[in-house]
């Protein structure tokens, strides 16, 4: 395999796109590994998928995380090897990521290379066109997830295989590690409740791969019609689902570290409430509180900033609990999903049935959750109620299951 020649412009977008290398770890959240440990994206794997997209036009879905672990985008990667890329896509928060969650983006044209960016957020449905179908043989999908179902990207990968599977087109997975992908939490999807924030019928904490989820959509016949989409998965280096991954770069503007990727299984659901959980700050995903809440002296006050442009209460002193720094990320990554924060919020504003938003059931999955929190039960309990689920989800998964678990 021939070295990477790189021309100046193609550093330079380079440099926009990252500030770091991906680190991961087998043992510790810390990213250092020795080089024959290091996990290895499926992107790095240039033999593999190289000779595929030799004389192909070719779609490259992704956005800020297609980050390779020299630092360069696998789009400078595609050009500096000739690789005809004639369109990108792009998800939720854009392509280059610092779009607001929810924020409809238009469709652009990349400034360093030329090629047209088409939004897959722009309210039109989060399908491919058929102009773009039409014009290309390939599509590449990297994405990098967090590894719950509400994290829209799962939504954006299936309706871009069902894309494929109809207009013949091939994909090509680039895969990425899970960073919560050694455990498995939540209930399964009634798809009832089927949206952008939740499409499959899979746990919240689904604990596989964009890979292994592709592989399954296509075993379980989840796309309509039960058709399915010629798919090639590149699969990641020395990764299991025990491994510890820290992402390279933020995978969308809400989720600035790690620790707030291991809380956001449990937080996400103050989304559906009129509780702050520190969008506007720093550090969201990392804190909650309302400006009504009594007995705590923590604050913080969420402001307009790139990314969280007009957060839940924003301007106003917001009193509530602290998760900056305790509990620990072992504690937190051993509980899993943890309802005690929305709980303890529900029964401190005393709002009772007005503290829910209608779609709280979107994010949760099911309809007994809520009516648990109202009748006063504990996290405990309700995490119960979903461990049949958990169980089953586990042993469905198994045939499409890439890693060792």
């Amino acid at each position: 395999m021939k070295k990477f020649i790189f021309s100046i412009a193609a550093v330079m977008l380079a440099v926009s796109f990252c500030q770091c290398s991906p680190k991961a770890d087998r043992s510790d959240e810390t990213g250092t590994a020795s080089p024959e440990e290091q996990i290895l994206v499926g992107a790095e794997s240039l033999d593999e998928y190289l000779p595929l997209l030799e004389g192909k036009k070719v779609c490259l879905l992704s956005n800020q995380t297609g980050i390779l672990s020299n630092g360069t985008h696998l789009l400078d990667t595609l050009l500096s090897y000739g690789v005809n890329v004639v369109s990108i896509l792009s998800p939720e928060h854009g392509f280059r990521g610092n779009a607001d969650a929810g924020e409809l983006v238009s469709s652009s044209v990349d400034e360093k290379t030329g090629i047209p960016i088409r939004s897959l957020y722009d309210g039109k449905g989060g399908y491919p066109t058929q102009e773009t179908m039409d014009e290309i043989d390939i599509m590449v999908f990297d994405l990098q997830d967090v590894g719950c179902r509400f994290y829209t990207y799962i939504t954006t990968m299936t309706k871009a295989m069902e894309a494929c599977a109809k207009n013949g087109n091939k994909m090509i997975i680039m895969d990425r590690p899970n960073p919560i992908g050694f455990y498995v939490d939540g209930p399964i999807l009634d798809m009832k409740y089927k949206s952008t924030v939740g499409y499959l019928p899979i746990p919240v904490a689904h604990g596989m791969t964009f890979g292994e989820l592709g592989m399954m959509i296509n075993g379980e016949k989840w796309l309509p019609d039960g058709i399915q989409c010629d798919i090639t998965v590149i699969k990641c280096t020395n990764y299991t689902h025990q491994s510890r991954y820290v992402l390279p770069v933020k995978p969308s503007p809400n989720l600035p570290d790690m620790r707030s990727i291991y809380l956001y299984p449990s937080m996400c659901y103050f989304e559906a409430t009129p509780v702050s959980l520190g969008r506007g700050t720093d550090k969201a995903f990392q804190m909650y509180g309302h400006p009504n809440m009594k007995g705590y002296k923590y604050s913080f006050t969420p402001r307009s900033v790139d990314g969280a442009k007009n957060p839940p209460q924003l301007d106003r002193e917001c009193f509530g609990v602290d998760l900056r720094t305790e509990p620990s990320i072992e504690q937190i990554n051993v509980e899993g999903i943890n309802l005690k924060y929305l709980i303890d919020a529900y029964n401190n504003l005393n709002l009772d049935s007005h503290f829910f938003r209608s779609f709280f059931e979107l994010l949760i999955g099911q309809d007994y959750v809520r009516k648990m929190i109202m009748s006063g039960a504990s996290a405990e309990e309700i995490k119960a109620m979903w461990a049949e689920d958990v169980a089953y989800f586990k042993e469905q998964r198994r045939p499409y299951l890439l890693y060792e678990e």
